[in-house]
Parts: C-alpha cells; structure tokens; sequence
C-alpha cells in the first residue's frame, strides 16, 4: 500500500484546478451543456463515462442506488434499459421520481439529475436490444435480475440454455421483461471542481417549459 493511502480518511484531500463555470457562456437549456460535457467525458480515460448512479425508492421511501449505463439523449431525455423485473424497474413502478449523477474526476465534474421515468416503446427498446452483442443478449433471458439464485452454477446453467435454445436463431428476441425507460429532467446541477473549495455549482430548475438558472454555494 502507498505511503499517501496509510494517512487518515480526514487527511484526504486534493486541490481542483481545472477551470470554472461563468454565467455568461452558459447556455439556457442545460442538455446542450450535459451533451458537451459528456462528450468531453468520452474523450478521457474514464472506461465508463457514461455510467450514472441511478437512485430510486420503494413504496415505502426507503432509497437504493446503482449504477447504469446511459445509451442516449432524445429530445431532452436521458435513455437507459434495465429488466422490468429489478428493483429499479420495481421502484420506479411505484414512484416515477429518480435522481441521477454523472461523475467525471479527470475532468473534476459532477452532474445531478432530478426527474420523472417512463418506459420507451417496444420499438425502440427492440432497436437498441438488437444492437446488443449476442452474448449479452442470451445473458439477458438468462439472468432475472435482482432475484436470489442457488449459486454462480445456476447462472452459467441458464446462460447455456439460453444459448443453446437461441443457436439456430438469425435473430434473438427480445424478452418483454426486458427493455428502456426515459428520465425526464426536472432539475439538473453542474458541479466544477474550485480552487480553495470554492466550487462552481450552476443549477437548472424546469418551470412550464421554461429552465431557470441559479448559482449555488459550494
């Protein structure tokens, strides 16, 4: 273990330096700045810079989060597939409000996200099911999410069979347990690292069609 692991969790720090955020070269609609910041993203060495930490609640309020991987923005909406039968899938079933965020150190960013979900169509969860690799796809019917199996032996048993099911198939199905949803922004914060702590924080809150802008403390 390096020396500079051995300090104390209080005594980890680091200074930001990468630039700030000024009013006046932000645009009015924040996806146009979350499009440019993720395609700056993808130009790191992040290997997934599209991950999100999807945070979502039970009927009761109770919260859990996860990772997920965002695979488009259409018309202001963040797209992401999941099995219908997760938890994820489950709690948003029950309430439709999620929160999201992105977080890229090389680029000492954050993006949090507050909004509603829906399910795509069939269409589209089609398309983007059928651009998957194979392998993934078979994964797919073979894994139910989130349920509690035997064993790792289960998993591969099912993954065989799905295989074996799907060999002589051009093209695999999707299963309809399985597809896309849409998070639609409500409020969305831009967060760039600062010098002495002094981070810029620039918040969007969506009105009747309408964003309005905000700087927040660090």
């Amino acid at each position: 273990m390096s020396s500079s692991r051995k300090k104390p969790l209080e005594q980890e720090r680091r200074e930001y330096m990468r630039g700030g955020l000024r009013e006046d070269s932000l645009p009015e609609d924040p996806m146009d700045l979350f499009e440019l910041w993720i395609g700056e993203a993808r130009l790191t060495t992040n290997p997934d810079p599209t991950a999100m930490n999807l945070s979502t609640a039970d009927a009761s309020g109770h919260p859990s989060s996860r990772m997920v991987l965002l695979k488009a923005i259409e018309d202001g909406k963040l797209i992401f597939f999941t099995n219908y039968q997760s938890r994820k899938a489950e709690e948003m079933q029950y309430r439709s409000h999620v929160a999201a965020h992105f977080y890229w150190p090389e680029l000492e960013r954050q993006v949090r996200v507050e909004g509603t979900t829906n399910r795509l169509g069939d269409a589209s969860s089609d398309r983007y099911f059928s651009s998957r690799p194979v392998e993934s796809q078979i994964g797919t019917w073979a894994s139910p999410q989130s349920r509690v199996i035997p064993d790792r032996n289960h998993l591969e048993k099912e993954f065989e069979k799905f295989s074996h099911k799907f060999k002589a198939e051009k093209e695999i199905p999707r299963p309809r347990f399985w597809g896309g949803y849409a998070i639609t922004p409500v409020r969305m914060e831009f967060w760039q690292g600062g010098i002495h702590r002094l981070h810029d924080r620039i918040e969007y809150r969506k009105g009747k069609d309408i964003w309005s802008r905000y700087r927040l403390a660090p």
